[in-house]
């Protein structure tokens, strides 16, 4: 029996997908033009408190990339708050991945009960039901033409734990700025993964565009907003509570904020992060559950 649902019913899968919406939207047409630039130009702010050198752009590449969050192997266990279409819940996650390979997160309610997982490759995702007994088999050429978006693997695994989303670090594609007024290093660019184009037509398909926002102590990232430049929807991580816990440093809470038609906050608390340490990554679907078609919007 196949079970047919016009969404996600599980809003724990709603977060990964929505995790991914802003990035990359799927292209109509006509082509929305936007006034909008993350950084046209390298700018120097001025305010005498902050004593900001300026770097190039090149060299504020080479810091972020010196100074993420570096592993083979990662598991970690995080509090999450949502709020999806005005709709607020709480829930636990774990996360076992292997770097650039997979992910696989489970969810939990109170007490410790597992209702749900998601494993994730780098071109598919499945998802598991337990209360509902119900399971999802796709790829993201699937989920991409569902949600009106295009997603990927390397982005989420980013996100997670404040590293930035592999980037051109051509000179012409780098803008750096020295933000005095507020005492931190900006560096925006282009994501290497350009967008596909899903529909015919002559319309340009531009890059999605990436800013970091850099502590100067460390280089750390402690904002990463994406853009659509085509329809200006955005996501924004912010990153703060950078611990040093197990030999890794890394931020320990994770403020996402996703505007679009709709918006959705969500909040991740980590309360345990290691790494290099293999993980098992497996999903197993029990024969009696039913598989879940979702269909597309119109």
């Amino acid at each position: 029996m196949i079970k047919r649902i016009h969404l996600f019913s599980t809003a724990t899968l709603s977060l990964i997908l929505l995790m991914f919406l802003m990035v990359g939207c799927k292209h109509h047409k006509k082509t929305l033009k936007t006034e909008h630039v993350l950084v046209s130009e390298t700018i120097d702010t001025l305010n005498q408190k902050c004593k900001l050198d300026y770097k190039s752009a090149k060299t504020l590449s080479k810091h972020v990339k010196e100074n993420e969050f570096i592993f083979d192997w990662a598991f970690a266990k995080a509090n999450v708050q949502s709020l999806i279409d005005d709709k607020e819940e709480n829930f636990d996650i774990k996360v076992r991945m292997r770097k650039d390979s997979a992910m696989l997160i489970s969810i939990q309610y109170v007490l410790g009960l597992e209702v749900a997982k998601v494993l994730i490759t780098r071109d598919s995702v499945k998802f598991v039901n337990y209360i509902q007994k119900t399971y999802f088999k796709g790829d993201f050429n699937y989920i991409n033409e569902l949600i009106h978006a295009d997603v990927d693997y390397d982005l989420l695994q980013a996100v997670l734990f404040g590293n930035s989303a592999d980037f051109q670090d051509e000179e012409t594609k780098l803008k750096p700025v020295a933000d005095r007024a507020n005492c931190h290093y900006l560096l925006s660019t282009e994501r290497k993964r350009r967008l596909r184009k899903i529909q015919t037509g002559s319309a340009e398909i531009k890059d999605a565009l990436q800013t970091l926002t850099l502590n100067p102590d460390n280089y750390k990232i402690i904002t990463n907003e994406f853009i659509d430049p085509t329809t200006n929807r955005r996501f924004i991580a912010n990153y703060s509570n950078f611990t040093q816990k197990d030999s890794v440093y890394a931020p320990y809470h994770v403020d996402i904020d996703i505007m679009a038609q709709k918006k959705a906050n969500l909040k991740i608390d980590y309360v345990r992060i290691e790494k290099n340490t293999p993980q098992k990554l497996s999903l197993n679907i029990p024969a009696k559950y039913d598989a879940i078609q979702i269909q597309k919007k119109e």
